[in-house]
């Protein structure tokens, strides 16, 4: 298929992406912690961000407002090619409400602006920006798209706050849980109480759903946070799906004794029956093919160098491509830890605290952005590479009520999560070529 975008100097792509670069470093700068990048939900950093995205989708001709849960949203219509102005919500610089009649669907295009502590600047940040360029790319054609183009920047994907991520795409999703109105963040303060505290009512959290009928599909840009377009030595893949993600905190009990009168044969030590568990979910993960299981958080209590450990408290995060595969492995790291606390006169137990479903990336949409890829190579490249996404996104949520597609970019070494994340202003700018040529492509479709 040709490249349907007009053709344009490549000065024009350079420049979006510079500003792209130029932008995720200037929200690097909205930080909660002096010297690192870390912002969370509904937090003052939040709300700074919020507003600097609403300001450039305003310059960008969209029309923009803040959900009821806190997204930061630009709208630009079909027929005219342009937003219609703002309204003016709490926090964001933009209005609190998605538009009132939605005559045509919208083709939703985004990221996530909320990041881990001590974070890169690239994870999600990089896709909301890239969006923007996308939409200044194809504003001339907006105008007789069958849809209308929707900028997100999802509020809460890594749930660094309250333990709880895609909590901003799971109320675009209408997934919202009552339950997580208490759900407390370090500081012993409620999900409830941060909503109002931020200026949102949590009584109205159902206003930012929105219905599968209001959306032609979701598109996202991600740096791989993996290395394989880095040892391929390629800048751009399509996904084929989203890793289904199960995480849990488990705890061991045994028996705090003194470390120095408690002989080896008496001791039940629940430090060390953690960390055999975490050995056994490397050996059984590594077994598999695409599964991943991670702790990576581990507790001793009561935590005095000189007592023998009565409890420990650590995390397991388990992906995997296929939920069914996922879940076996986890049944059999449970009989793995049956039997590891046997041996140690130990008990354990777990909790779930997320559970997520394997989200496969619709074929039409892997379509185009495999055209849109193809679109940035020379005639006679290979074929994409098509890449399984270890890591979650938002689109892990919107997948329940739209088609979801994405486009990943190398990030040097797969480091991400870190502040050595990285990916090149070259690579953004075919990114930006390859999203802006796959929402055309989608656009010639039939309806």
């Amino acid at each position: 298929m040709r490249a349907r975008l007009p053709r344009l100097d490549r000065d024009v792509f350079a420049t979006a992406a510079r500003r792209v670069m130029t932008r995720c470093d200037e929200l690097a700068r909205v930080t909660a912690t002096p010297g690192s990048i870390e912002r969370v939900y509904l937090s003052p950093e939040h709300a700074r961000v919020n507003r600097l995205a609403a300001e450039w989708m305003r310059e960008a001709g969209m029309t923009t407002w803040q959900d009821a849960a806190g997204n930061q949203v630009g709208r630009i219509d079909p027929f005219t090619g342009s937003g219609t102005g703002s309204g003016n919500g709490p926090g964001s610089g933009g209005g609190d409400r998605a538009p009132s009649s939605v005559e045509v669907p919208a083709l939703m295009i985004g990221s996530h602006l909320d990041t881990v502590p001590d974070a890169g600047r690239f994870d999600g940040i990089v896709g909301v920006l890239m969006a923007l360029e996308v939409v200044r790319l194809v504003t001339r054609d907006a105008a007789s798209m069958p849809f209308a183009l929707e900028v997100i920047a999802f509020s809460d994907e890594e749930g660094t706050r309250f333990g709880k991520a895609l909590l901003g795409s799971s109320a675009v999703a209408g997934q919202w849980d009552d339950d997580w109105w208490t759900l407390t963040d370090a500081e012993g303060t409620t999900l409830r109480e941060a909503f109002l505290e931020f200026g949102l009512d949590p009584g109205r959290i159902g206003e930012a759903a929105r219905r599968p009928e209001e959306l032609a599909g979701y598109l996202e840009a991600h740096i791989e946070q993996g290395p394989e377009l880095d040892r391929r030595g390629e800048s751009l893949a399509v996904v084929s799906s989203i890793a289904s993600a199960r995480r849990f905190q488990l705890v061991v009990e045994g028996e705090a004794r003194h470390a120095g009168g408690t002989p080896y044969d008496m001791r039940r030590d629940a430090l060390l029956g953690a960390s055999e568990a975490a050995l056994a979910v490397e050996r059984i993960c590594r077994g598999e093919h695409h599964i991943i299981g991670t702790v990576g958080q581990l507790e001793a209590f009561p935590g005095a160098v000189n007592i023998v450990p009565g409890e420990a408290r650590f995390s397991l995060d388990l992906r995997g491509e296929f939920d069914g595969q996922r879940d076996r492995v986890w049944d059999e790291i449970s009989r793995d830890l049956d039997g590891i606390m046997g041996r140690r006169g130990l008990r354990w137990r777990a909790r779930e605290i997320h559970n997520a479903a394997a989200v496969m990336c619709a074929p039409l949409l892997r379509d185009i952005v495999r055209e849109g890829i193809l679109s940035t190579l020379p005639d006679g490249a290979p074929e994409p590479a098509t890449i399984f996404s270890r890591a979650g996104h938002d689109g892990m949520a919107i997948g329940a009520i739209t088609d979801v597609g994405m486009l990943f970019l190398r990030n040097p070494d797969g480091i991400s999560h870190h502040p050595d994340e990285s990916v090149s202003a070259g690579d953004v700018e075919l990114g930006i070529r390859a999203l802006a040529e796959s929402v055309l492509h989608l656009a010639a479709e039939p309806r």
